[in-house]
C-alpha cells in the first residue's frame, strides 16, 4: 500500500514540469490521477511514463466548455476527488511599454480565469478533506520587470487561495497556494530565445540565496503536502523558492 492508495487526483497542467512531477509522485504513491493539457502529444507522452493508473484528457482551460467536459471525466473516471493540482499557466516576459491587449488577455484567461473556473466546475466532485493546491509564484511579491502581467495573475491566485477557501471551508475543503521560485522546467526556452532564456536564468540564479534553481519534483512535494498532510491550513502560501522571497 503507498501512500496515496485509494485516493484521487486531478492535475491541470499535468503533461510536463511541475504538473507531470507531481502526477508521477502522487501515482507511485498508489493515487489515480487524471492529468490535462492543451498538447495531445505531450499528454499521451506523460500517460505512456505515468502508467494505468493515470488518464489523460485533452482540454484548454480557458475554455469552460472544456472544463465541462472534464468534469463529466473526472467524474466518470474517479467519482470523487481529494485533491485538485490546480497548475496549467502560461508564462513570458511582457515589457510594460510594449504588452498588448492580446498578451494581457492571453496571460490571464489562462492563468486566471482557467484556474478559477477550474475549481468552480470540479468543486461539486471535491469531497470532504479535500485539498485544492493552486500555483502561484514568486513574481507576485518580488516586482520583477517585465512580469507585470504574469506577476499581476498569479497575485490574483494567492487572493482566491484565501477566497475560495472562504467558500469551500464549510464543505471541510481547504484552498490553498505554492509558490514556486526559479524551477527549470524547460518553459523559458520555449517562450524566450535561446540567449534570452541563459541571460535570464544567470540572474535568477544570482538572486536566489540558495544559488541554483529548483526542481520540478521538489515543488511537487510541497503540493503533494498541502494536499493532503496540512490539514489545519487553509489559505496559505506556501514559498518553495530557496528563499528568494523570505532573505
Amino acid at each position: 500500500m503507498g501512500k496515496y492508495s485509494g485516493k484521487n487526483a486531478v492535475i491541470t497542467g499535468g503533461g510536463s514540469g511541475i504538473g507531470f512531477a507531481t502526477a508521477r509522485l502522487l501515482v507511485d504513491g498508489g493515487a489515480r490521477v487524471v492529468i490535462t493539457g492543451r498538447s495531445r502529444a505531450t499528454l499521451d507522452a506523460a500517460r505512456e511514463r505515468l502508467g494505468e493508473n493515470a488518464v489523460a484528457v485533452r482540454g484548454d482551460v480557458a475554455s469552460l466548455s472544456d472544463l465541462d467536459a472534464l468534469a463529466g471525466r473526472v467524474e466518470d473516471e474517479l467519482g470523487t476527488v481529494d485533491a485538485l493540482f490546480v497548475d496549467a499557466g502560461i508564462a513570458g516576459a511582457t515589457p510594460f511599454e510594449s504588452t498588448t491587449e492580446k498578451d494581457y488577455d492571453e496571460l490571464f484567461s489562462v492563468n486566471v480565469k482557467g484556474a478559477y473556473f477550474t475549481v468552480q466546475k470540479l468543486a461539486p466532485l471535491l469531497g470532504a478533506g479535500a485539498g485544492v493546491v493552486l500555483t502561484t509564484s514568486a513574481a507576485n511579491v518580488m516586482g520583477l520587470p517585465e512580469t507585470s502581467v504574469y506577476a499581476a495573475g498569479k497575485a490574483a491566485l494567492r487572493s482566491m487561495a484565501r477566497t475560495l477557501s472562504g467558500e469551500l471551508l464549510p464543505r471541510g475543503i481547504r484552498v490553498n497556494a505554492v509558490s514556486p521560485g526559479p524551477v527549470d522546467t524547460g518553459i523559458l526556452e520555449l517562450t524566450m530565445t535561446a540567449e534570452a532564456a541563459a541571460e535570464f536564468k544567470a540572474q535568477r540564479i544570482s538572486d536566489n540565496p540558495m544559488r541554483r534553481f529548483g526542481t520540478p519534483e521538489e515543488i511537487a512535494g510541497a503540493a503533494a503536502f498541502l494536499a493532503f498532510d496540512a490539514t489545519y491550513t487553509a489559505g496559505a502560501e506556501l514559498a518553495v523558492d530557496g528563499g528568494y522571497t523570505q532573505l
